[in-house]
């Protein structure tokens, strides 16, 4: 018998775990932030056992917007229908809300089935970045998260702002960074240290000379490679990313069942495949 329920903070972790065996490389103090978005935003299936068989996320964000993830079925249990279930019994929570994903482009046309439309793609670059430390750029303040959670609405299209605000408050393993012109903030980023290196996001910025500061500057706080998952409607930071000797690599593709407008923003990385 298999037991569809809510998944405790523990047990997000656990999948976490899964994550990393699949490659995904998932940051190392996630769990907590994630599960502040949405406690009731996390499913496992389970058989009689209580052994966990798979896991998925639907956070939901706002009243309108909810955002689908971490969707792994164990490998010796994929291909029974374990997966087809948590999937169906997960996506009640969204409600009427629109649904958003990051997806492997290889399961497209399944997502399609259930009713998302493909709206782009994101490409992660990853590898090593020269360092530098910038005495313009400094530590997010609790005063500043009003406004970085307001700029990261504006690139991504959707204020996230239960996610974001955990997100943004620092940890030992997070760090999010303000540049600040004149006295006044102009570009953001947080930076987290994964299972390899370092990942970025977000990273909003207005120009390539700002986000390369905050990229140089965020590589200095953690070991090892950097990584950034840019949305192909990012041109300007694609571009950057590949001037900077960043390689490109994994793909998703970017589907949303419900209404959605896309945005254009030309130098922003998304803050997790996860979570949007």
């Amino acid at each position: 018998m298999i037991t569809y329920r809510h998944a405790t903070c523990s047990e997000l972790a656990n999948v976490l775990d899964w994550a990393a065996d699949e490659g995904w490389n998932p940051g190392t103090g996630d769990a907590s932030a994630f599960f502040q978005a949405d406690p009731d935003g996390f499913f496992v299936a389970e058989d009689a056992s209580g052994a966990l068989l798979a896991a998925i996320s639907v956070v939901n964000h706002s009243d309108s917007f909810a955002f689908l993830g971490l969707y792994i079925v164990r490998p010796n249990h994929r291909g029974k229908g374990i997966g087809l279930g948590l999937w169906r019994h997960a996506l009640k929570h969204a409600g009427e809300r629109t649904i958003g994903l990051d997806g492997v482009e290889a399961q497209q046309h399944n997502y399609e089935a259930s009713g998302f439309a493909h709206a782009g793609g994101t490409t992660r670059f990853s590898g090593f970045v020269e360092r530098a430390v910038d005495r313009d750029i400094h530590a997010a303040a609790s005063e500043d998260i009003p406004w970085m959670i307001e700029q990261e609405a504006v690139a991504s299209g959707v204020a996230k702002p239960g996610y974001l605000r955990a997100w943004f408050s620092p940890a030992a393993t997070r760090h999010s960074l303000i540049l600040k012109k004149a006295d006044r903030p102009s570009a953001v980023c947080t930076v987290r240290q994964c299972r390899s290196g370092a990942k970025i996001g977000p990273l909003v910025a207005e120009s390539p000379p700002d986000a390369n500061r905050l990229i140089a500057h965020a590589a200095t706080m953690f070991e090892g490679p950097i990584t950034l998952d840019v949305p192909e409607t990012s041109t300007g930071l694609a571009d950057l990313c590949k001037r900077l000797g960043l390689t490109p690599g994994f793909k998703t593709a970017r589907m949303y069942r419900g209404p959605f407008a896309t945005t254009k923003h030309k130098h922003f990385s998304v803050s997790s495949l996860e979570l949007g």
